[in-house]
C-alpha cells in the first residue's frame, strides 16, 4: 500500500481520531474479557488419558499442581509426519512459561498424533512447552477439534452439521481444527474440592489474540500480509527471509 504523505499537523489530527477508536475498542475488549471470566463452568467427569514424556497421565496431571490449565489443541493428525504450519506459527508466539506459572497457570499442547511422532517434531522446532498426545481417546472429539461423524456428531465453533452447511462452512465438518480450552481446579465449592472444571473454549479467529506476530504487524502500514496458514515452519524459511533481507 502507499501511505499519503502529509504535514505533521495533519498527521496529528488523523492520529488523535484513530486514538479515540482504539480507546473504544479497548473498552469493548475489557467488557468481553469480563464476560469471559464470568462464564459458568462444567465439571469434567470423563477420565481422559494422555501420553507424555513420563508415560500415561490424566487431565488433572496436566495442571502440574497449578490452579488453572490452558490447552492449545495443536493440529497433528496421526497420519501426518509433522505438525500443522498454522499451529506451529502460533506455538512460535508462546512466550516464556515462567510468567504463566507465576500466575498459577499451566499451558500445554495436546494433539491426536501418537507421542512418538510428537516428540521429535517438538525437538526439531526447539519448543519447551509441554506437549501431550490424546491418541486413541475421546478428548479431541469431545472438545470439537477433530470432526468425524463415525466417532461423534459434527460440531465446529458451537454450530452443528446443519448450521455449518447453512453457513457454507463445510470444510470444518471433517478432520482436524485448532482451538484453545481452559480448565480450572475447583476449591471447596459445590463441584467438589479438586474437581476439574471446563470454563472456556475458542476456535477459528478466536485464536488471533494468541498471535503476537500479528499484533506487531497490525501496528504497521503493510499489516499482516499473510493468512495464518500461509506461514511456514520456522526452519523452512530461506536464509535471506529469516534475516529480514529485502530485494
Amino acid at each position: 500500500m502507499s501511505n499519503p504523505v502529509v504535514s505533521r499537523e495533519e498527521w496529528l489530527v488523523a492520529r488523535r481520531r484513530l486514538l479515540e477508536q482504539e480507546k473504544e475498542a479497548f473498552r469493548v475488549l475489557d467488557a468481553v474479557r469480563a464476560r469471559r471470566r464470568e462464564l459458568p463452568a462444567v465439571t469434567v467427569d470423563k477420565d481422559y488419558r494422555f501420553q507424555g514424556p513420563s508415560g500415561e497421565v490424566g487431565l488433572a496431571d496436566l495442571f502440574e499442581g497449578r490452579r488453572q490449565l490452558i490447552v492449545y489443541h495443536f493440529m497433528f493428525d496421526p497420519a501426518w509426519d509433522e505438525g500443522c504450519t498454522s499451529c506451529s506459527f502460533l506455538t512460535d508466539n508462546i512466550g516464556h512459561l515462567a510468567h504463566l506459572h507465576g500466575a498459577d497457570t499451566t499451558l500445554v499442547l495436546v494433539s491426536r498424533a501418537p507421542y512418538p511422532k510428537i516428540e521429535p517434531f517438538r525437538e526439531r522446532m526447539g519448543w519447551e512447552v509441554p506437549w501431550y498426545s490424546s491418541h486413541g481417546g475421546d478428548f479431541n472429539y469431545d472438545f470439537h477439534v477433530t470432526n468425524d461423524e463415525a466417532v461423534a456428531p459434527v460440531e465446529y465453533n458451537y454450530y452443528d452439521r446443519e448450521a455449518l452447511e447453512r453457513r457454507g462452512l463445510t470444510p470444518f465438518m471433517k478432520g482436524e481444527a485448532h482451538g484453545v480450552s481452559v480448565f480450572v481446579r475447583a476449591e471447596g465449592d459445590e463441584a467438589g474440592d479438586g474437581a476439574v472444571l471446563h470454563t472456556y473454549s475458542s476456535y477459528g479467529r478466536g485464536l488471533d489474540l494468541l498471535l503476537g506476530t500479528y499484533n506487531y504487524l497490525d501496528l504497521t502500514p503493510l499489516g499482516r500480509q499473510k493468512y495464518v496458514n500461509e506461514f511456514s515452519h520456522h526452519d523452512r524459511y530461506g536464509a535471506a527471509e529469516a534475516a529480514g533481507c529485502h530485494h
